[in-house]
């Protein structure tokens, strides 16, 4: 594995599929490479009807999924660059939501931005104590979330919560997503969390798989039904002088001055 690029594992036992996003150094901050294994990993277990429930996990403990690589969009010249992102980004996670069979999202620690998308495009989510949630790209980055990125937030955990999160940069602890229904339970520690996440596992592959798969795509439809466009935000926020502000901002280390520009 390369410590840079980090990996996405994906291994089959006994009908169940773990996804491992492992890159613990960087607290799982997903590169392009990973992304693109997520989807091929999405893509490989779409067509397996073996497999009946996905956990997924990040290596390391100390993180879910903290993101998206910050380094990487260093190269964006103009707001194009973002559209084609986000489109990148809304086809992996509709890849992953799409999933004919449950999905299990197991969350130490942080999941955020990209991460928090990944969490929420799961079916079923569990946590420990300890967990974080969040999009605070107002006070790091300056950048935006695609229409139907904020729809599935939306749905997942409410108007008021996702306004927080998105306008005040606030990160939601396990409590609080317990209590308004993002997460089916909070395991004690670490092994709890396994041990809790692989029962649920197998009480959902002993129900009926077709229900399952309709069930699913029918909640999808809902919840991505008739979005308007989104483009023109997407093309302001990251063709913004503030964007480039605050990825240069991240990579040295230092507070980012906004100007609204």
């Amino acid at each position: 594995m390369s410590e840079d690029n980090g990996q996405v594992s994906l291994r089959i036992e006994e009908g169940l599929a773990h996804l491992v996003f492992d890159r613990p150094a960087a607290r799982n901050a997903m590169t392009w490479t990973m992304y693109q294994q997520l989807g091929a990993a999405c893509e490989q277990l779409a067509q397996d009807s073996s497999v009946r429930a996905v956990l997924m996990r990040g290596a390391g403990g100390q993180a879910f999924v903290a993101g998206t690589d910050i380094a990487q969009f260093a190269h964006f010249k103009n707001g194009e660059d973002g559209i084609a992102y986000e489109r990148q980004i809304d086809a992996g996670i509709t890849r992953l939501a799409s999933l004919p069979m449950p999905t299990i999202a197991l969350v130490e620690g942080w999941a955020v931005g990209g991460g928090l998308a990944i969490a929420t495009a799961c079916d079923f989510r569990l946590a420990t104590p300890g967990t974080k949630f969040g999009v605070p790209i107002a006070r790091t980055l300056g950048n935006g979330l695609s229409v139907a990125n904020i729809a599935r937030l939306r749905a997942a955990w409410g108007h008021e919560r996702i306004k927080r999160m998105l306008l005040l940069a606030e990160m939601v602890g396990a409590d609080e997503a317990m209590a308004c229904g993002y997460l089916h339970g909070i395991a004690p520690d670490a092994e709890a969390l396994g041990e809790q996440g692989l029962a649920l596992a197998h009480k959902l592959a002993a129900l009926a798989p077709v229900t399952q798969r309709v069930s699913k795509t029918a909640l999808q439809r809902l919840t991505v039904h008739e979005l308007p466009p989104g483009d023109d935000l997407i093309l302001t926020v990251y063709g913004s002088d503030d964007f480039h502000e605050g990825v240069s901002a991240f990579v040295a280390k230092r507070p980012p001055v906004w100007k609204g520009q």
